[in-house]
């Protein structure tokens, strides 16, 4: 079957969601969700978005605090627009009826939270599930919208290319299997934009949901689109480290509202730092990795049992009843904490319309480099980026298709069917390389690395991937097929861009390289794409 709309759009967290209802003003929209639409890194986020609301509040402050957080290497005009454009968005959401805990004194007038590397209260949250009530209300909008329709348990496999040699190569769809019929279809449309989140699969420990792939950077790099600063990966300071439950986040709000870290002795973790517990997130992780490895303990400790507890457990229902359901009341105790994969600070390289230099493909939310974040993310920054960047990406891609023909269907379409009919490869086998290549980057390529340590990850992937390759070719694809070799693309991005970067900044930090060399380094680590080897679904001819 043949799927055709405006616009296609690969994923349905608040970057795609929300471009969605924007361009559904302009014409139809295919929304492809791999699992259900609801199943998306926004609907984890607890902590909020930040915004400058506050009166004693100033846009200069926030783009002051987000480029001492990038390490040197935001792009200013990047952090402009979106701080800029903050409010905005946030107004936007509120109109849409998104429930935002209001503050206590001033009905009307939305609470706002402090978390790490900020200088001033400026988190707007719905109490501790903050992405799941602007998830909630997106994706009703989303389903009721007679422009847009949602396609749950479909996942992209590569996107369609045209490959006329007298015309640059466009992309005008996408390979989608559907996961519950197993077919393969193509779904063709004048505009794709990627928006499926970030990669924290990738690690061995993350806080992401199962589906966060890296699809996004592995379907746009096959296609040809170029990537940048794929070495900062933002790992969470507070993850809980308990073992019925090993990627639940304890919000940075937890520390925003008087949390702080200790060890197994009650020894204050960041007493010396002159931000505390509240400065940015790869200064504290690096922090409590330096500790668990000092003292040989498995984890440390966030305590927050000094507050009242009632304004414990009305600020966090959500972290208090899951750590009361383990059976640790954390009014009364410390929560035990380990770093985390958390966030995708790079990704696919964009221009501030969110358009990669694939011509017809944008690239949205985490799975984009807009140069905002620089070398390490600001806290509660993600959700405002994806908001504007889906705003600004919507209006040019509004414009670029009422210059386009309606979308194509081209009479024949060549997918490798070669391997089709033969069963799906045996589970242990893509098992095995997953977890292979999650347990390697998390030892050599984490919080700490070294030129050795990514030589060994280079040469190990190296071996895994060949076998994923051969999979791919001699099977009959599945999902668990389709998120490995995206996996060990988006693994290997990440080593290749570690190894070029001979120092250590922001979340990169080398035992080999300790120095931070603004001289040599103080730029973008950009992934120049190669013409692909393998263009999957060009016409015939």
């Amino acid at each position: 079957m043949i799927h055709t709309a405006d616009y296609l759009v690969m994923g349905s967290g608040i970057a795609g969601l929300s471009f969605a209802l924007k361009a559904a003003e302009k014409g139809t929209v295919n929304i492809v969700a791999k699992n259900m639409a609801s199943d998306t890194n926004t609907n984890l986020a607890q902590g909020g978005i930040a915004a400058v609301m506050g009166n004693d509040d100033l846009l200069e402050y926030h783009i002051r605090d987000t480029l001492a957080s990038g390490a040197g290497l935001c792009h200013e005009d990047a952090v402009r627009i979106v701080i800029n454009s903050g409010p905005k968005m946030i107004e936007e959401l509120l109109e849409m009826g998104v429930p935002f805990t209001e503050r206590v004194d001033h009905p009307g007038m939305v609470e706002l939270g402090m978390e790490g590397g900020h200088s001033h209260r400026r988190i707007i949250h719905a109490k501790d599930r903050t992405g799941q009530a602007v998830q909630k209300v997106l994706v009703e909008k989303a389903l009721a919208h007679p422009n847009i329709k949602v396609y749950e348990y479909h996942v992209a496999l590569d996107l369609l290319t045209s490959s006329d040699p007298m015309e640059k190569r466009r992309v005008e769809g996408a390979w989608i299997l559907d996961r519950v019929s197993g077919e393969v279809a193509p779904f063709f449309s004048k505009i794709i934009v990627l928006a499926t989140g970030g990669s924290g699969k990738v690690y061995l420990y993350t806080t992401n949901p199962d589906g966060a792939t890296g699809d996004g950077v592995a379907i746009g790099w096959r296609a040809g689109a170029d990537a940048a600063n794929l070495e900062f990966v933002q790992f969470h300071p507070t993850c809980l480290y308990h073992p019925k439950l090993t990627n639940f986040l304890i919000s940075e709000a937890v520390r925003g509202e008087g949390g702080v870290l200790i060890n197994k002795d009650g020894v204050r973790i960041m007493a010396d730092h002159p931000m505390g517990d509240l400065a940015c997130r790869d200064i504290v992780a690096l922090s409590i990795d330096r500790e668990m490895k000092r003292t040989g303990a498995s984890n440390v400790f966030l305590d927050i049992t000094h507050k009242d507890p009632e304004f414990v457990k009305e600020r966090f229902p959500k972290i208090y009843n899951t750590c009361l359901n383990l059976g640790l009341d954390i009014t009364k105790e410390p929560i035990p904490v380990v770093p985390a994969a958390h966030y995708q600070c790079g990704g696919l390289l964009v221009d501030t319309e969110s358009r990669t230099n694939v011509p017809g493909l944008y690239a949205i939310g985490e799975v984009a480099c807009t140069g905002l974040h620089g070398a390490n993310r600001l806290a509660s920054n993600s959700l405002l980026e994806a908001l504007v960047m889906a705003d600004r990406a919507a209006k040019a891609a509004i414009e670029e298709a009422n210059n386009l023909p309606e979308p194509r269907t081209w009479e024949s379409v060549v997918w490798p069917t070669a391997h089709l009919g033969h069963a799906p490869a045996e589970a242990v086998l893509i098992t095995h390389s997953w977890e292979e290549i999650r347990r390697f980057m998390w030892n050599y390529v984490g919080l700490v690395r070294s030129d050795q340590r990514l030589a060994m990850a280079q040469k190990r992937l190296a071996t895994v991937k060949t076998e994923i390759d051969e999979f791919f070719r001699n099977f009959e694809v599945d999902a668990d097929l389709i998120e490995v070799r995206n996996i060990a693309i988006v693994a290997d991005l990440i080593i290749r861009s570690a190894i070029m970067r001979k120092e250590s900044r922001g979340l990169h930090y080398s035992l080999t390289w300790p120095e931070r060399d603004d001289v040599n380094f103080k730029k973008d680590t950009i992934l120049k794409n190669p013409v692909p080897s393998i263009l999957l679904g060009q016409k015939e001819g």
